[in-house]
């Protein structure tokens, strides 16, 4: 059976954020004069916004959430989203799939407002049938096993594959009915469990393995 839809995580798949969104970070603990609990590190890259920010607050500012939250959305959906780099061999890796009878689509943590502000700022809107955070939905989902969950309910296809780069995503997908391939370029380390035919050696390597699968 021939696989019709591939939905892609964002942050350590497809795009390398961490410089953007730790910028973000440090201004907006700077704006609220707070200094982080712990280093502003690639590894904090995954959880959703409000979860990150928490855990770098000291127990004894924890009422200092929305302000934290508030200044980061101001600096990141500004222009710091902008700040993003594209993995090597991702454009490529699109342009192939785009030639494909495959409905590409996205499926992040990142709040829907910079997630499209970004597919806009690299011209990919072409690429994806559709873009998919957790507060797309009304009310916003919880986690990502409750949005891919959704979204497979939504898409006419049996076995939908995702690819990510954390734990998290393997996890989601598995819970969700979902194959899973891993981008290990990205934020996961050597934390994510999969089969060796599971792992892609590169993002042409999932267009390869499209081609191989189609013919």
């Amino acid at each position: 059976m021939k696989v019709r839809d591939l939905v892609f995580d964002l942050d350590g798949t497809l795009i390398d954020s961490a410089p953007s969104i730790l910028a973000s970070m440090q201004a907006a603990f700077d704006a609220a004069g707070i200094a982080p609990a712990a280093p502003l590190t690639p590894a904090l890259i995954g959880p959703p916004l409000a979860q990150t920010l928490r855990s770098l607050l000291p127990d004894a500012q924890a009422h200092a959430l929305p302000e934290l939250v508030e200044g980061f959305k101001r600096h990141y959906d500004d222009a710091g989203y902008r700040a993003s780099h594209v993995y090597p061999g991702v454009p490529e890796m699109l342009a192939a799939l785009g030639r494909m009878p495959l409905r590409l689509h996205i499926a992040t943590n990142k709040r829907i407002a910079p997630t499209r502000c970004i597919v806009e700022h690299l011209g990919w809107g072409g690429f994806f049938t559709g873009v998919y955070a957790l507060d797309f939905y009304t009310p916003a989902l919880a986690h990502k096993t409750a949005m891919l969950q959704r979204l497979r309910a939504s898409l006419a296809d049996p076995a939908p594959i995702y690819v990510g780069d954390r734990a998290e995503d393997a996890e989601a997908a598995q819970a969700s009915g979902m194959p899973f391939l891993w981008a290990p370029w990205g934020y996961g380390g050597d934390g994510v469990a999969v089969p060796a035919d599971r792992v892609l050696r590169s993002p042409l390597h999932l267009a390869q393995w499209r081609l191989e699968a189609l013919q």
